[in-house]
């Protein structure tokens, strides 16, 4: 049987108007990491341990997320188009969200604020911030 989480970060906030020299700065220079805890697959990420998936942690390959390249394009998209947090720790966002282009919501965490290393996962259905994140991806489609 799954644990179903009782509750998720209320503080996060996407920012409200990020600065685009930071955005731009952002986009050159972040790095995709991977976590174990969201693979059941390791695809090509490396990650040491294997693949060793907690019983209560989303899974990127349940939204078809096997390579790192693809993981690390979404996180650029999420910051090109401005999704990021309020939250900044050693000059990065802490959050990152993106939509992949089936309609996945997904949030990435800042792992190593030192060299802007961030793994993420697909949000869960019953997080209600991921209508915001889907209504704040839409609105930059239009």
């Amino acid at each position: 049987m799954f644990t179903k989480r009782k509750s998720f970060n209320g503080k996060r906030a996407i920012a409200a108007c990020p600065v685009e020299a930071d955005l731009k700065r952002w986009g050159k220079s972040v790095r995709y990491g991977g976590n174990p805890e969201h693979k059941r697959n390791a695809g090509d990420f490396g990650l040491i341990p294997p693949a060793s998936p907690r019983r209560d942690k989303t899974l990127c390959d349940k939204a078809n997320i096997f390579q790192r390249k693809l993981a690390l394009e979404l996180l650029k998209r999420g910051i090109k188009r401005g999704l990021v947090s309020n939250q900044v720790r050693n000059g990065f966002p802490q959050n990152v969200w993106a939509v992949s282009d089936d309609g996945t919501p997904f949030e990435a965490q800042l792992e190593n604020p030192g060299n802007g290393t961030y793994h993420g996962y697909p949000m869960p259905v019953d997080d209600t911030f991921r209508e915001l994140v889907l209504e704040k991806w839409k609105d930059c489609d239009a």
